[in-house]
């Protein structure tokens, strides 16, 4: 009987198809990625506000300029995301309700980052891309000096 109400509503498309970085829990975090992945938006924002000179009577450079920065873009916005994804990840299953005991701004600082990130997505901002290296950075030291304890 659930198998057929579970088909029927595949069928119509309200279910969806979840992921997650391990729910058994493995016990492998890391801050690396997400460290990455901010280095990356800093990264894509140089190379946005300091493009190189382009001769405008060129087509062909003109359409590999367009491309570059298209790419540029994507690439930011693929690894703001990524930034996004892997502090949710270490903030919901790493971290533990005696931890915001220990860090009480736990909360906020992740809630701050998630912000940047889409912010970071949504401007091209060297300012923010550093604030956002710089706060993942911060969430990376109190994250190993917790899994330091454990």
């Amino acid at each position: 009987m659930l198998y057929k109400i579970f088909s029927f509503l595949r069928g119509i498309g309200i279910s969806q198809v979840a992921y997650a970085h391990c729910d058994i829990p493995c016990g492998i975090y890391k801050t690396e990625p997400m460290q990455t992945a901010a280095e990356t938006v800093v990264r894509m924002v140089e190379l946005m506000t300091n493009p190189v000179s382009v001769d405008n009577n060129d087509p062909q450079a003109v359409r590999n300029y367009h491309n570059a920065m298209a790419r540029y873009i994507m690439v930011k916005e693929e690894h703001a995301q990524e930034c996004k994804k892997q502090v949710l990840i270490l903030w919901t299953d790493f971290f533990k309700h005696q931890d915001v005991d220990v860090i009480p701004n736990l909360h906020e600082k992740v809630w701050g980052i998630a912000k940047l990130c889409s912010r970071n997505k949504q401007e091209i901002n060297m300012e923010l891309a550093k604030e956002l290296k710089k706060e993942v950075n911060e969430f990376a030291e109190i994250f190993e000096k917790v899994k330091a304890v454990r």
